[in-house]
């Protein structure tokens, strides 16, 4: 049996740049530990999953889509999501809705906008939830940086748009380069308080698009560091705009990836409307790396 698949570059204009993603067809019939496996056998950071339904279905719902790490199932994840709906909107087009992607994920129907002659595209996540502030002198300890690298007037905090991130700011983005992880410790210690990583960002010191404020980010895991991670993006523009860090609306361009040869260009903005942050916006573009198939029992 053949299963058509696609490899994209997610948040880079460049090919062998950004975040790479596996795309995979799935004719409706895959379990899921046949999706699991397959996610290993690519053994990138995420693999997704699409699975056409009737055309009434997706009018209503969106376009069913599964995302897989080499290890897990995930809700939601940001990078998956704009390079999927990349996928759908260039291979077809019969799932757009005017400029608009819908994909039906575990955490809900996410809309992708599309605009421009490339692959542009805008997601709107989920309204962002706050969770426990974090005392910053352990964070500090976990992530192999001082306290005085911190910005101790934006404590620590853990956020979810989908899905919960320690967001940790710097006072600047210079200190991004000492960053170390204590895995182990770290993950035990954040999933008690419901978070899955940290994701440390900090101002850079000159822009890099224009006018737009500009910041630089790190996310590490498992041992390794992620390129772009779309799902951290939007809880640290909610948590940014919710302290007052960024103003409500005005977006910012954020850069991750850097120290790891995959440079990726985020483009974040979200409202405060009162007490909630929302129509958080994390943006980006998609490109074409390699188109193939799995051939399987």
């Amino acid at each position: 049996m053949e299963l058509e698949y696609f490899v994209v570059d997610v948040f880079t204009e460049r090919v062998l740049e950004g975040n790479p993603l596996a795309v995979v067809m799935n004719p409706g019939w895959l379990t899921t530990g046949q999706m699991q496996a397959i996610a290993r056998e690519f053994n990138l950071s995420e693999t997704s999953f699409i699975e056409r339904r009737a055309a009434a279905v997706e009018l209503a719902e969106g376009v069913r889509v599964r995302i897989f790490t080499t290890q897990e199932e995930l809700n939601f994840a940001g990078h998956p999501t704009l390079g999927t709906a990349s996928v759908l909107k260039q291979h077809t087009p019969d799932t757009v809705e005017g400029d608009t992607v819908t994909l039906a994920l575990n955490v809900g129907a996410v809309p992708v906008r599309f605009s421009g002659p490339e692959l542009h595209g805008e997601m709107i996540q989920r309204d962002a939830v706050f969770g426990e502030e974090l005392e910053a002198a352990e964070v500090a300890r976990l992530i192999g940086l001082t306290l005085n690298d911190l910005d101790l007037e934006l404590p620590p905090q853990v956020v979810s748009t989908g899905t919960a991130f320690a967001i940790v700011v710097l006072r600047s983005a210079e200190a991004l380069a000492r960053l170390r992880v204590s895995q182990q410790e770290a993950t035990q210690w954040l999933r008690a308080r419901g978070a899955r990583w940290f994701y440390i960002l900090g101002p850079a010191e000159t822009q890099i698009s224009g006018e737009m404020p500009a910041w630089r980010a790190r996310m590490q895991f498992h041992g390794g560091e992620d390129p772009a991670t779309g799902s951290a993006a939007g809880c640290a523009i909610s948590y940014l705009v919710g302290r007052g860090a960024v103003a409500s609306g005005v977006q910012i361009h954020v850069r991750q990836g850097v120290e790891i040869g995959r440079p990726s260009d985020l483009f974040l903005s979200a409202r405060r409307e009162s007490s909630r942050v929302t129509d958080v916006r994390v943006a980006g573009s998609t490109v074409f790396v390699a188109n193939g198939h799995l051939f399987l029992p």
